[in-house]
């Protein structure tokens, strides 16, 4: 399943409010909680606060990909938050993450998972694009920039 296909508006949130890495995790398991994308958000806060002790998954260029194994999805599911001032990540490239994907799957799939990685790294190398979803407005014109992207 293609990334594309797992983003509408009701998952996606812009602009974020939070103000630090804690602060955006839980923002954006509430926004797949509301979504009744999941029902036990303490599991998945655990799971993904596990992962980032692992090491941080802000990446370079203002993107950040929270992720986690979790039995509280039964299929790849994501959020999108946006944060137009930039939110401190623990970024490899030390700067503030804008874009946030929290990517959830249960533990019986990695395929899927890692193809949506590896779409998010590929979106990563369009500047204009990224550009674009900083600057959105609504969570309907970051749905609508990625239905145009396909």
């Amino acid at each position: 399943m293609a990334l594309v296909d797992l983003i509408s508006p009701e998952v996606v949130k812009v602009p974020l409010t939070s103000r630090n890495k804690p602060e955006v995790i839980r923002e954006l398991v509430q926004v797949l909680k509301d979504a009744g994308k999941i029902n036990d958000t303490e599991n998945v806060l655990d799971a993904i606060h596990r992962r980032e002790e692992l090491g941080s998954t802000g990446l370079e260029l203002g993107i950040a990909v929270p992720h986690a194994k979790s039995e509280a999805v039964n299929n790849l599911t994501v959020a999108i938050g946006i944060s137009p001032e930039g939110i401190d990540f623990n970024a490899l490239d030390r700067k503030p993450s804008h874009l946030f994907f929290l990517m959830l799957a249960p533990p019986s799939q990695s395929g899927p998972h890692i193809e949506a990685l590896a779409e998010i790294a590929k979106l990563s190398r369009s500047r204009a694009f990224c550009d674009a979803l900083v600057h959105a407005r609504t969570s309907q014109e970051v749905v609508d920039l990625f239905k145009g992207d396909d």
